[in-house]
């Protein structure tokens, strides 16, 4: 699962950030990777307890890629198939014809994301004010 926002609000940041220093770089890696961390480890309360599948939250992870100043950050958050039980994500997530869905990571990414929202402000907030 990716953390994205909505075209409108994607143009509405860009067109905001793009008057802020690069020194806000760091800060916004920051609060990427804080909210990543928190969709996972929330993610991975809301999957602890399935009978059928306890070994799928440790399953979960996530990974920040900063591809540098100017280029961007990202951050990918979910299970890694590799991993023991890995592979029910979709199941779980998103449920079957036999199975109902046990959303977990949507759920994490909705509580997580004003969160994200505001340290990207407070990355840029502070930048604007020569903090970094």
């Amino acid at each position: 699962m990716k953390i994205d926002l909505d075209a409108a609000d994607l143009n509405n940041l860009v067109a905001h950030l793009e008057q802020v220093p690069a020194n806000a770089h760091r800060n916004i890696v920051k609060a990427t990777e804080f909210t990543a961390r928190g969709i996972k480890d929330t993610s991975r309360e809301f999957a602890s307890g399935l009978a059928h599948a306890p070994d799928y939250p440790k399953a979960i992870t996530y990974d920040v890629d900063d591809r540098g100043v100017g280029d961007g950050v990202s951050a990918e958050i979910g299970p890694e198939k590799e991993r023991r039980q890995g592979a029910l994500g979709n199941i779980l997530e998103y449920g079957t014809i036999n199975n109902p869905p046990y959303a977990h990571l949507g759920p994490a990414l909705d509580i997580w994301t004003p969160d994200w929202e505001q340290g990207l402000g407070k990355a840029a907030a502070d930048a604007l004010d020569g903090r970094t």
